[in-house]
């Protein structure tokens, strides 16, 4: 026997150590079975081999001294394999290799500079280890893929990082010096996350995963990522939003794409279509961070469709593939084997997955990893691995951080240091005739800013002008309605998210006091079924406030209107259920609980999914800590 392949087979216990008397073998995979460790050591008289692939190993750990016979090796894939301890001080005596891929295990010391230097290595993978230690000074010029992402590396950067055409070195503890040597957006993406730490930015973000940007049905304006991502490689914003991260080669495949583009119609209830035309692939390990992101409750939101595999109907041998991968999330694993077109039930039809996930560092990471399970090679060499079409993560809470990107301050050239100079000269007087004007104005503001500081929790505070343009001057064509204090209008942030914007009319009996206690109610309440306040704006006269966008309007008109959407038995019973547990949150679980005192239909609103979020606190009443005594002031309208 020469070749022995059993990957993706449903074998499990202790691997046969029977085998290491095979001594013909050339070639041996076992990737995505159930085998525990540890590898036989009897491996070691497989002296012919030339490809090793082992992965995915459970329980019982291996060291790397049974390969130390193995000269012969072309190929070594000990991915996930349990593998501990350091790697061979001789590996450079392995000159046939020419690639290695050690991710994913418990190896520790540091990296062996022959390591780098063999004369046939070109890919090397060496993530998500315990590797310490600095980068070897030199590096052979067949070496162009390199992963050592998932570290404890550190030190400064040798001259060769940028000669290099594949480099992922995120995640680790390396030294940011003044040197010339510069990887954009790696410092945000080192062990601590430091960019706009304990000085958050954002409270969410939205990529169209291998996509140009786009506007969702769902409201959302979902961010380019196009980047020509590699076997090793990041990517990060310029405005230090989100980023990505790519580690694996397609076994066997040539000129591989990291990109799926498709004209076939993905369909799904109240799915954007184009959503799907371009999704993202990758061959072992692919995460999405939020940066920046103010810490709390967050809900997560994967969009996925197989668009590479042929439909089952079809009877063809194309439409056996099969495309199972882990999610994890914080680095939790939250979907075992997840099959895309299987939780579908056939391909081009849309998947939507949402997560709630805590926030406590200022990131968040989303982790799509290949555990070597599926097809590897349908309908050709190298189909397998995550595929996601987009990516959206908004907080559950009221954000108070901007959302604008950083300022990056730039080098003033001598001249123009003499001009602003000059100006600010001219301009002192014109400083001290507005300081007058300012101060008026400032007293007026102050009065308004009283009433939002003093509360307990503060929400985030819009401009009337930049509601104005939001609404597009709050143009008749992007009205919502009008409710007893004021109509409501469609509006699209500068950040992209949609909202509803009301403005309460002059005429409305609601003052300044009602106003703020309104504030103040619906900012104490936060829950997936409650309608979520995003901030107010309170200038002169102006009281607005504004609130997520719900795209399917209300109960009512879902049920009585000229609304296309279908609601089924299922679906009734789950917008109850939603309503009780709103319901039960805002009489029991609140602080302050509050009570409705208004519940219809046209007061329960239904976003994208269905899921019922309840609106319109006006008649709310408000329980002390005792249940037997209940407050009779209104808390505020919604």
């Amino acid at each position: 026997m020469q070749v022995l392949w059993a990957s993706d087979s449903p074998f499990s216990g202790k691997i046969p150590d029977f085998i290491g008397n095979w001594t013909q073998l050339n070639s041996l995979r076992f990737q995505g079975n159930s085998f525990e460790g540890p590898i036989p050591t009897s491996f070691s008289q497989l002296t012919l081999l030339s490809s090793l692939r082992i992965s995915d190993i459970y329980n019982g750990s291996s060291s790397l001294d049974f390969i130390k016979n193995l000269k012969n090796l072309t190929d070594l894939n000990l991915r996930n394999a349990l593998i501990n301890g350091t790697i061979p001080s001789d590996i450079g005596e392995y000159q046939g290799l020419q690639t290695v891929d050690l991710s994913f295990n418990n190896l520790t010391g540091q990296l062996p500079s022959s390591l780098f230097n063999m004369s046939s290595l070109t890919s090397l993978f060496l993530g998500n280890n315990s590797l310490s230690g600095p980068l070897p000074s030199q590096k052979s010029n067949r070496l162009q893929t390199l992963d050592l992402s998932y570290n404890f590396l550190s030190g400064s950067f040798p001259q060769w990082v940028t000669t290099i055409s594949q480099l992922n070195l995120v995640v680790n503890n390396f030294t940011f010096d003044s040197s010339n040597i510069t990887l954009p957006g790696l410092n945000c993406l080192q062990r601590n996350f430091p960019c706009n730490r304990n000085t958050p930015r954002y409270a969410n973000f939205s990529i169209k995963c291998g996509g140009k940007q786009m506007t969702g049905n769902d409201g959302i304006l979902y961010e380019t990522e196009d980047s020509a991502l590699g076997p090793a490689t990041f990517n990060v914003t310029s405005t230090e939003k989100w980023a990505i991260s790519n580690a694996g080669l397609f076994s066997d495949r040539k000129n591989p794409s990291f990109l799926v583009n498709t004209l076939a119609q993905v369909t799904g209830t109240d799915v954007t279509p184009e959503l799907f035309q371009t999704s993202r692939l990758s061959p072992g390990s692919l995460r999405y961070y939020g940066l920046g992101l103010e810490n709390g409750p967050y809900t997560v939101t994967l969009h996925f469709a197989e668009t590479v595999f042929a439909s089952r109907t079809s009877q063809t041998w194309q439409s056996l593939g099969r495309r199972v991968f882990d999610i994890y999330i914080q680095g939790t694993r939250k979907t075992k084997d997840f099959d895309i077109s299987k939780v579908a039930g056939g391909v081009n039809r849309a998947v939507v997955r949402t997560f709630n996930v805590n926030v406590s560092e200022n990131y968040l990471e989303i982790h799509l990893f290949w555990a070597g399970k599926g097809t590897c090679c349908i309908p050709e060499q190298g189909d397998y691995g995550p595929l996601i079409a987009a990516v959206h993560a908004a907080s559950d809470f009221t954000p108070t951080v901007s959302g604008l990107p950083p300022t990056t301050p730039g080098k003033k050239s001598k001249t123009g240091l003499i001009v602003g100079i000059a100006v600010s000269v001219g301009v002192v007087s014109l400083l001290l005739i507005f300081a007058i004007l300012y101060m008026r104005r400032k007293k007026s503001e102050k009065e308004d800013d009283e009433d939002i500081l003093g509360l307990g929790l503060r929400p985030y505070t819009f401009s009337y002008a930049e509601l104005r343009v939001a609404t597009e001057d709050f143009n008749p064509s992007n009205k919502l309605g009008e409710g007893g204090y004021g109509p409501v209008y469609k509006g699209t942030l500068s950040d992209g998210r949609v909202v509803a914007v009301k403005q309460l009319s002059v005429a409305s009996h609601q003052g300044k006091s009602q106003f703020v206690s309104e504030i103040a109610t619906i900012s104490a309440v936060q829950h997936r079924n409650l309608v979520k306040l995003y901030g107010c704006c309170i200038e002169g006269s102006q009281r607005i406030l504004v609130y997520e966008y719900l795209e399917n309007k209300s109960l009512d008109q879902a049920l009585f209107g000229t609304s296309n959407l279908h609601l089924d038995w299922p679906t009734r019973f789950n917008i109850l259920l939603g309503t009780a547990r709103g319901l039960a949150y805002l009489h029991e679980e609140s602080r302050p609980r509050i009570v409705h005192r208004d519940v219809k239909a046209s007061n329960i609103l239904l976003d994208a999914e269905l899921s019922p979020k309840i609106s319109d606190f006006g008649l709310a009443k408000l329980y002390d800590d005792d249940k037997t005594h209940i407050s009779t002031r209104v808390a505020g309208t919604m």
